[in-house]
């Protein structure tokens, strides 16, 4: 009998670039070897670090630095299996040993950054002396940060140890019955199933009760008796957690250890979380110009991405692909090389599909591995932009693999300089070579509603974040009171100008950054305005610009966010520096206003 060869499944990721399949000996052996490495340093470096001489120092970094590495990779291998399917029970299994193995070798390696900690100045002066430990420098100094925040290593250990049944699990918890979860709503005439992604495309649909009903559906799944209570738990407990830890610690506020991290004081989070509050009203005015687009009275918020066009254009994804791979190639042949390898390589998994992970994102995984995209794609010029914006922290990805694995990941205020970046090539590509008023008139409102969302909105989420943390110090959350904190943050941004629906009391309830990575949010606030700074000076300067933004981005985290800006000649605390971001987004309103 004839063999019927079936094609691959092009729109999947290949994750055999990093092990062959799940049970292969190649991973086998990494997860078993792993565990008694990290013993043996242990065993031979405990209690040694601060009287060994600096060259020893030296080589225990190097030793350090390299293991991280290896960890990274299956690690980072079961958790692509586990997003891509979580209801794989392979993947599953998996993503639960590596997790365990994590945690367990965190809690071996604990001590090296503790006695790193309390290495004396001039014996740090000692070890910077050396020019083989050039490449630590940045490391060393942002670890000594933490010293006056850090406990004995008994107790470090303890909290290590008990994260994986603590937050670690809640984490697995929240991502899982979030994969997990169906919906079920009309349209066209048919009642049918769509996953969270597919449902949250509808917001682009130009039916206005389409999007009522969608954002309805999506929200109040979460808020459903069994689901509000287990949302209710995983909130109240990670915040609480995470204030215990905070007070154990010494911490004067939930948010300072991402600030220290950042390593941006906290009264410079303050102020650009204030400057970007005074500009509300700016976006208060284009929700008024969006009312009028959409011959609306008052815009409701689940209509704030609704096309202004009665045309619902719809893009295949090898449209979508050369339009993003053209824009970068367009800045730089290199950038657009870099880009198109993903898809070329099988890097990318794009579809939504039931058990997959919701949103996108990229990983990044060593200097060694190459990194990943997770799109949800749906045919929408949002999925566009999102299509550039996680292309973009690849390349930054790959072009920070020329830094040791310590300073591989930029800091969080950065990392997502290339991602926006990468959305204002493709903004500027396509306005340039779109004639139709009326299409321009859509790529202008995509572009300001995109410096919205990760500007004002952005700082909504911190501040709500902010009150969250505090008010569970206080005592434990009913759902009817995170609620409340998140319209009354949200009424701040919105005004007279948007109706917020009743679901839209749940907004919350599935944002993962607030479970993944506390305090995330206004880094991308942060981002968006340095990129506004980034392109000015792109389009001032042209080719000579280049070199710079190469730096920053080949920079990942082996300097300071001020200093690695400064590659690119961005001064981030000089005066006034923020507001130049929304005198940019002032001049698109103009340029939007014009057209009408």
């Amino acid at each position: 009998m004839e063999q019927i060869m079936t094609a691959p499944d092009t729109s999947r990721w290949k994750t055999s670039l990093l092990y062959p399949t799940p049970d292969s000996p190649a991973l086998e052996t990494d997860l078993s070897a792993l565990e008694e490495e990290a013993g043996r340093f242990r065993e031979s470096l405990f209690e040694k670090i601060t009287t060994m001489p600096a060259q020893g120092i030296v080589e225990a970094l190097v030793w350090y630095d390299q293991f991280r590495a290896r960890i990274a990779r299956p690690l980072c291998y079961a958790h692509l299996l586990f997003a891509e399917n979580s209801e794989d029970e392979t993947h599953r299994a998996l993503a639960q040993r590596c997790s365990e193995l994590g945690n367990r070798l965190s809690q071996q390696l604990l001590f090296f950054d503790l006695e790193l900690m309390e290495l004396s100045d001039q014996q740090v002066d000692a070890v910077l002396a050396l020019p083989a430990a050039a490449p630590y420098a940045h490391f060393l100094h942002g670890l000594r940060k933490f010293t006056p925040y850090t406990l004995k290593e008994n107790e470090e250990r303890l909290l290590t140890r008990k994260d994986l049944t603590g937050v670690n699990a809640f984490t697995k918890l929240f991502d899982e019955l979030s994969s997990s979860m169906r919906y079920s709503m009309e349209l066209d005439g048919e009642t049918r199933d769509f996953t969270g992604e597919e449902l949250l495309s509808l917001s682009h649909h130009p039916d206005p009760d389409v999007r009522f009903r969608a954002q309805t559906t999506f929200l109040m799944k979460h808020a459903d008796a069994p689901h509000a209570l287990v949302f209710n738990t995983v909130f109240n407990t990670m915040a609480l957690d995470h204030g215990q830890e905070m007070s154990l610690r010494g911490y004067q506020s939930a948010i300072q250890p991402t600030n220290i991290g950042n390593e941006l004081s906290d009264d410079a989070v303050e102020h650009l979380m204030a400057v970007t509050e005074e500009h509300y009203p700016l976006a208060q005015r284009y929700f008024a110009i969006k009312a009028t687009l959409l011959g609306m009275k008052r815009l409701r918020n689940c209509d704030m991405y609704a096309p202004i066009s009665t045309t619902k254009k719809e893009f295949s994804f090898d449209e979508a692909r050369t339009m993003v791979v053209n824009a970068y190639t367009d800045y730089d042949p290199q950038f657009g090389a870099i880009v198109d390898a993903f898809f070329q390589e099988q890097r990318v998994d794009i579809y939504p599909r039931p058990g997959k992970s919701g949103g996108a994102f990229a990983m990044g995984i060593s200097p060694q591995d190459p990194p990943y995209l997770l799109l949800n794609y749906t045919g929408t010029l949002r999925d566009i932009a999102t299509i550039a914006h996680e292309a973009g922290h690849g390349l930054h990805f790959v072009l920070s693999q020329q830094q040791n694995c310590l300073n591989y990941h930029a800091p969080l205020p950065l990392a997502e300089t290339a991602s926006v970046f990468g959305e204002m090539l493709l903004t500027r590509r396509m306005l340039d070579d779109e004639q139709d008023p009326a299409v321009r008139k859509e790529l202008l409102c995509g572009k300001i509603e995109d410096i919205i969302a990760t500007t004002f909105r952005q700082t909504v989420l911190t501040r709500f974040e902010i009150r969250l943390h505090h008010e569970r110090n206080q005592g434990l959350l009913s759902n009817e009171r995170i609620c409340e904190l998140w319209l009354e943050e949200n009424r701040k941004l919105y005004g007279d100008t948007v109706e917020m629906i009743p679901a839209y009391a749940w907004g919350w309830s599935y944002i993962s950054h607030f479970i993944h990575s506390r305090f995330y949010c206004y880094s991308y606030t942060f981002a968006e305005l340095l990129v506004l700074a980034l392109y000015q000076q792109y389009r001032t300067r042209g080719d000579a610009f280049k070199p710079g933004y190469h730096a920053l981005l080949t920079a990942g985290g082996s300097q300071s966010p001020a200093d690695t800006a400064r590659l690119a000649g961005i001064d981030i605390e000089a005066s006034g520096f923020w507001k130049g971001g929304y005198d940019l987004l002032e001049q698109l309103i103009n340029e939007l206003e014009s057209l009408i």
